[in-house]
């Protein structure tokens, strides 16, 4: 059984529909990557799982329980963290500040702790008394990363964790992945470095227009037919 699903997962900001009818699924200890141009939807289908936006609630279920219709902290609290786009760090907070609210939601026992997210971003602990705000790009990244850790998640959605960070900076941050993995997470990750997805994913997803155009395993997957599914045959 998958450990997280969407079934025909439709999303509305308003009047403007954004996501149609998705199904994606996300199994234990997996890795899954969803990629796509801008507006194709990834973030949208991201809020909808981790409760920002609230759909139907079998249009999302984790671990066999419909959790569509959650509000944000309840769904967290059953074990799904969002890293979210921008980092969105506390900036009067110091970094481990900003690291123990990710215990807030969720407190249980688990192998994330001050410690291990220090062992794992080991700057964070020369830098744990400095304003988040102090921090580059990558660095904040790494709060982010090590904030939504600290709930000790059984899920971890990743969005657009590698955006305006350079390429070395992006290696350091992916590199942390397989320790995540090891600790128990399941991870989907929302990328638009296709090449970096390709490297971390067990499975990928490629949307277009708020919908599912392609999916399967990197090696199942020609670079033409990535190409046609993310911008549409005939670009």
């Amino acid at each position: 059984m998958a450990l997280l699903q969407t079934r025909e997962l439709i999303a509305h900001y308003g009047d403007f529909q954004a996501l149609f009818g998705v199904d994606i699924e996300l199994a234990e200890a997996e890795t899954i990557a969803i990629i796509g141009a801008n507006g194709a939807g990834k973030t949208t289908l991201m809020r909808s799982i981790a409760g920002v936006l609230k759909n139907a609630a079998e249009a999302v279920q984790f671990d066999g329980i419909p959790i569509g219709a959650e509000p944000s902290d309840e769904i967290m609290a059953q074990g799904v963290a969002m890293v979210p786009e921008g980092r969105k760090l506390f900036p009067s907070l110091s970094v481990e500040e900003n690291l123990l609210i990710g215990t807030y939601g969720r407190k249980i026992a688990g192998h994330w702790t001050l410690d291990t997210v220090y062992d794992l971003f080991p700057i964070l602990r020369e830098r744990r008394n400095s304003p988040g705000t102090a921090l580059s790009g990558g660095q904040q990244q790494m709060v982010a990363i090590g904030r939504a850790l600290m709930s000790n998640p059984r899920v971890l959605l990743c969005d657009e964790i590698s955006l305006g960070l350079a390429p070395v900076v992006i290696k350091d941050i992916y590199k942390a992945v397989p320790a995540i993995k090891a600790a128990g997470a399941s991870l989907i990750v929302v990328e638009q470095d296709i090449a970096q997805a390709m490297a971390v994913a067990d499975r990928v997803y490629c949307m277009m227009e708020g919908r599912v155009t392609l999916s399967g395993t990197p090696d199942s997957l020609s670079r033409d037919a990535i190409h046609d599914a993310y911008f549409g045959a005939g670009h």
